[in-house]
């Protein structure tokens, strides 16, 4: 009797996996056409010279020219460097804040503060917002001359001065989209903004995953917050860490909406905040039109992705445990 409901068990359990194949079809057809479908004729441009209205037929094969190419492009290596300028300030205060926030908010001893959980919706609410109009709303913040950081600027004295020939002092409002330095300060502060209650959320979460009698124990031996937080909070949050990390530099070496709504459309002042992907559009749709160049940048911003994130995951992974039980 036991070997047949077995047997039945095993065969209702294939009937039903019949019709999840239909479930999971839709998914799959949405895939294909919308995700592997574009990254396989992304792939197919990279080895050609098309250009403007040409199709995938009229298209010459170049090998690696493109490749080879974009090696040696300095536009590409120079967007290269301001994405990990704009990246790297953003995300290092973002976890850092998020960081403190997030042990502040899951203490127990904080648990009857007033207004904590309105604060949490205050913090995540940006990360509600779309890049387009947060790129707009900032662009009319800091607009010159009479924007309204520019008036809250005059009126505390804070201005630009430069001097005429004639020896006269002007003082003015500030460009702020001239400068190389503000433009990326602002496209920095924009994602940390935007961002940061997201990676609040995720390190609640985590932390309060921790389990509460390693804190108990902790407590009975005479640990302190500090100690608390630095020898298992901090250990323990690691995997999170590492996901924040890695989801990172994915999103940021994607970086395009607000660099390209924020000044000009091609990452000015003097291409400063032309991140790769900007680049790449810059190249597609812009002027040149070169489709087979600016796939094989595609390929590369891919490339670059994978690399540094494999190299953040093989850094932080733990290996602690392997040690320990050999």
């Amino acid at each position: 009797m036991p070997l047949l409901k077995t047997k039945k068990a095993k065969g209702s359990e294939a009937r039903l996996a019949k019709y999840g194949v239909f479930f999971v079809l839709p998914f799959l057809v949405v895939y294909a056409i919308f995700n592997l479908w574009p990254t396989v004729y992304t792939i197919l441009l990279s080895f050609t010279d098309l250009n403007k209205f040409d199709t995938l037929k009229d298209a010459s094969f170049v090998g690696g020219a493109n490749y080879v190419a974009l090696v040696k492009d300095s536009n590409f290596w120079g967007s290269v460097i301001n994405t990990f300028i704009m990246w790297g300030f953003n995300f290092a205060p973002q976890l850092g804040i998020a960081l403190i926030f997030a042990v502040i908010f899951t203490d127990p001893g904080m648990s009857g503060l007033k207004g904590k959980n309105a604060f949490r919706a205050i913090f995540y609410l940006p990360n509600l917002l779309t890049a387009a109009s947060v790129a707009i709303l900032f662009r009319s913040l800091f607009a010159y001359p009479i924007g309204p950081v520019n008036q809250f600027f005059t009126k505390i004295g804070i201005q630009h001065e430069f001097t005429q020939a004639t020896g006269e002092v002007i003082k003015e409002g500030i460009n702020f989209f001239r400068s190389p330095a503000w433009s990326r300060g602002i496209v920095s502060f924009i994602q940390w903004w935007m961002w940061c209650g997201q990676t609040l959320i995720m390190l609640m979460a985590g932390i309060t995953s921790i389990s509460p009698s390693l804190y108990e124990s902790a407590v009975v031996d005479g640990a302190t917050q500090r100690q608390q937080t630095w020898y298992i909070t901090l250990p323990l949050l690691r995997p999170m860490m590492l996901f924040l990390l890695v989801t990172s530099i994915i999103g940021g070496m994607q970086l395009f909406e607000i660099p390209f709504l924020l000044t000009d459309m091609r990452g000015g002042p003097d291409y400063k905040i032309r991140t790769m992907v900007l680049y790449m559009y810059n190249t597609a749709f812009q002027g040149v039109n070169k489709y087979g160049y600016a796939s094989a940048i595609a390929m590369g911003v891919f490339i670059i992705t994978m690399f540094f994130s494999a190299l953040v995951f093989f850094f932080m992974q733990d290996r602690s445990e392997p040690k320990a039980k050999k």
